[in-house]
Parts: C-alpha cells; sequence; structure tokens
C-alpha cells in the first residue's frame, strides 16, 4: 500500500496526469471512496491526460461512459446506484473488454463479483479541503504502476506526491 498526502483538486489532476502514460497499455482501476470524495473528478483528470477530448461525464445514471483513446477503450463505471452486482449483467461489461482496455470503477464494492479483478485500488477520503488517497496494487501491473508512479514524482527540485 502506498499513502499520498492530501491534495487540493490540482493535485489530483496533477497526480491523474502522472498515472496517465503508465495505464496506457489497459488494465482495471478501481476507485473507491465515499461520496464527494474525488472519484470522478480524478477519474476526468485520467481521461483528459490520455487524450479523451470529449465533455467527460459522470456515469452515475448511466452506469458506464466509454471512450476511445487512440487504440485504447476506455470504460468508465459508477455503481453507486446498483443494488446487487446481478444488474451488471445487463451492461455487457464482458463484451466490452477487448484488449487493450481501460476500465475505471468507482463504488466497485458494489459491483465485485461481477467486475474484472483491479490492477489497482485507489481510495480517496475527505482531508479538509484537499482529499488523501491510498493506493494499492493487486497484480504486477498494478505494482509496476505504482513503481514507475513513485520514480515519476520523486525528483530533487520537488517533493514527493506519493
Amino acid at each position: 500500500m502506498l499513502s499520498c498526502p492530501a491534495l487540493d483538486e490540482p493535485g489530483l489532476n496533477r497526480l491523474a496526469t502522472l498515472l496517465a502514460p503508465l495505464v496506457r497499455g489497459g488494465g482495471v482501476i478501481y476507485l473507491s471512496g465515499d461520496l464527494g470524495a474525488g472519484k470522478t473528478t480524478f477519474a476526468r483528470a485520467l481521461l483528459g491526460a490520455l487524450g479523451v477530448a470529449t465533455r467527460v461525464k459522470s456515469p452515475t445514471y448511466s452506469l458506464i461512459e466509454s471512450y476511445n483513446s487512440g487504440p485504447l477503450s476506455i470504460h468508465h463505471l459508477d455503481l453507486y446506484r446498483i443494488a446487487d452486482a446481478s444488474e451488471l449483467e445487463w451492461l455487457g461489461l464482458a463484451d466490452l473488454l477487448a484488449a487493450p482496455f481501460l476500465v475505471l470503477v468507482e463504488w466497485p464494492e458494489r459491483g465485485a463479483a461481477a467486475l474484472p479483478a483491479p490492477d489497482l485500488t485507489i481510495r480517496l477520503a475527505h482531508a479538509g479541503d484537499a482529499r488523501s488517497l491510498d493506493f494499492e496494487a493487486s497484480s504486477d501491473r498494478g505494482r509496476a504502476w505504482l513503481g514507475q508512479l513513485l520514480q515519476n514524482t520523486t525528483s530533487p527540485t520537488e517533493p514527493p506526491a506519493v
């Protein structure tokens, strides 16, 4: 597990921008946290950094919004409104998981049984006006992302962001 100090919205955007080139090959990222913790803000920043030029809508009501960034298919899910993981079956998520793909899942605990396993889980929490983040890698890919992210945020002239 890797913890990040409290970040304001520009800090969240910067962190998402640093993560974007690492996830261009695809994978699965879970975004966990209470309402208003910054999950959608982080997802929007990540999608923008990946080159998604269209308006990034919250998938709160549609459950899923899909985008393309070059050959990468990106699927952003928000499962807050589902009561049971079986409700995800009608989304056809399995059909969307053709390589290369990146899946961002907000509220993954609500659909865990029907979701692909995460490479990385990012837990966001309120920290006053800022947000704290904890990163947990669950695969070799996720561990590689974290290692590279840590390298990219450490420089002699700048304190580490994570």
